[in-house]
């Protein structure tokens, strides 16, 4: 029995061109199916490209999901059995401003919980469902983010990078679609991700308002969420600077913020 290949779809630029190669050939063998895990809070622009994307494609594509995130990531738990706190679940990597003064960053569970697990949780669905041993799994990280490639922690499955072995870059991915006449995808990620740089909160407040409103509203609902976490300490913030999402001049910080946190497409693990 041959081993199934399995893509795992973000919607974003690298796993839309992984997907759009393989349906034209330049990547074989055929994968079986993608995966897209739905966080429920990609812009509504991510959810129309996916949309598309699955009219060109001759292979089945599963939309899986754990819910909606930001919902989870508001909802206050407890008093805990232990410590007898107040918590939060599913964190999201935001900058919390301490008492003292001084800026921290939330450790990331979201990806793990609404991203990682999920799509293992299909494939696991598939291989039983299937009788198959093994699966090899596609992941859009392209030339130029290398650096993020990780093996697989369950023996069954094996990580294929199609684009490292293409020595295609995500700009090369976009030519690529350019090139073959193909609308080139949103930037695939949760609206409010803190993880955005300032050219995406540019993007975001000017060209889809709607959207950055949401991201507004979210990070407001998220301070009250964590005030009430009685295990937490500090204020959180979607943006470094720690000022509100709605008060940030983002050209200001661009010019004193070289590096950018977030570049990539959320091609079923964040920050790919």
């Amino acid at each position: 029995m041959s081993i199934p290949h399995i893509l795992s779809l973000g919607a974003g630029v690298q796993s839309s061109t992984l997907a759009l190669m393989a349906a034209q050939g330049y990547i074989t063998p055929m994968p079986h199916c993608a995966i897209f895990a739905d966080t429920q809070d990609e812009p509504d622009g991510v959810y129309q490209y996916l949309d598309w994307l699955k009219t060109e494609l001759p292979f089945t594509v599963y939309t899986v999901t754990k819910g909606c995130l930001s919902k989870e990531a508001l909802r206050v738990r407890g008093p805990s059995k232990l410590s007898g706190r107040f918590y939060l679940k599913h964190n999201i990597p935001c900058f919390v401003l301490a008492p003292d003064g001084k800026i921290g960053l939330m450790s990331r569970q979201c990806t793990q919980d609404f991203k990682i697990e999920i799509i293992r949780r299909q494939l696991r669905v598939l291989k039983k469902g299937n009788g198959w041993l093994s699966i090899q799994q596609w992941i859009g990280i392209s030339s130029d983010e290398a650096r993020r490639m990780k093996q697989s922690r369950d023996v069954w499955i094996t990580n294929r990078w199609p684009l490292i072995e293409l020595d295609l870059s995500r700009a090369g991915c976009v030519a690529w679609l350019k090139n073959r006449g193909y609308p080139i995808p949103p930037r695939s990620a949760c609206r409010y991700c803190p993880y955005h740089d300032d050219a995406y909160w540019v993007e975001l407040k000017f060209e889809m308002p709607v959207e950055f409103e949401k991201a507004v509203v979210f990070e407001r609902e998220y301070q009250e969420a964590y005030r009430q976490a009685t295990a937490l300490r500090g204020v959180p913030f979607l943006h470094r600077s720690c000022i509100p999402l709605d008060k940030v001049d983002f050209e200001a910080s661009r010019k004193t913020n070289q590096g950018e946190l977030f570049t990539a497409d959320c091609t079923g693990m964040c920050g790919n």
